[in-house]
């Protein structure tokens, strides 16, 4: 299993509010956490870092190799709900940070097990046979818009309300997330990313970029894709894989 993360600051944007971390638990489980702050500069980059931060050393503290799945849920539970009570309880008390947050994707892959949980729009797909199925729906304006059937897919990616999220980190005191489980094939791979990539592509022209580009080049090389694009927000990709 090979792991590899890149963020960015991209083109547009004076500092970088996204935040990546992945990790090894003593069994060769692995964690990958993305995180995409907002409320300023300041705001953005402290909620992202310490939500990164949080959840990464609560997931070392209270993984163990013989848990169940349900066990394992509740550990990445736990650890994002600690993490959103750090956030919110330090923008409660400092002005400077009030109404920072941060989206949230945290994954663990166990054997052949994945385990996602979420929050906001930063997104995890898995790339499997030479698809690409996404593993999150996105907690945001438009995929309401979406689901409903009242706008399309690529209508989203460009409409004004793209950036408004329904769902955040450190933003309330409960945070609701959602959960998903999925069994990784021998050849599969897990990309998290950012809106800074997703924004700017569809999930087909995502699936070719995977399927073409090398393991350890791919973080880089969509990077590179979003920055051609235009760039304009940061741009932070985590990947686990297990293609040969």
């Amino acid at each position: 299993m090979r792991v590899y993360s890149a963020s960015d600051i991209g083109l547009v944007r004076s500092s970088n509010q996204d935040c990546c971390n992945t990790g090894e638990f003593p069994d060769g489980s692995v964690f990958a956490v993305v995180c995409d702050g907002m409320g300023g500069a300041n705001g953005g980059c402290t909620a992202s870092s310490v939500a990164t931060e949080t959840i990464s050393q609560r997931l070392l503290e209270l993984y163990r190799p013989d848990m169940n799945d349900e066990e394992t849920r509740e550990i990445m539970e736990l650890a994002v709900s600690d993490a959103n009570l750090k956030v919110y309880d330090m923008a409660q008390n400092d002005s400077f940070l009030y109404g920072m947050g941060t989206t949230v994707v945290c994954a663990v892959v166990r054997g052949t097990a994945l385990y996602v949980v979420h929050a906001g729009d930063s997104r995890a797909y898995l790339f499997e046979d030479g698809t690409l199925r996404r593993l999150t729906t996105d907690h945001s304006m438009v995929q309401e818009l979406v689901s409903a059937g009242q706008i399309t897919e690529e209508q989203a990616r460009q409409h004004p309300n793209r950036n408004i999220i329904t769902r955040a980190l450190g933003v309330d005191a409960y945070l609701a997330t959602d959960y998903n489980r999925a069994e990784l094939g021998a050849g599969s791979l897990l990309l998290i990313c950012t809106d800074g990539l997703s924004g700017y592509f569809s999930d087909g022209q995502l699936c070719n970029m995977i399927a073409q580009t090398p393991d350890d080049m791919l973080a880089e090389e969509l990077i590179k894709a979003a920055k051609a694009q235009g760039g304009s927000d940061n741009i932070t990709v985590a990947v686990i894989s297990q293609r040969q």
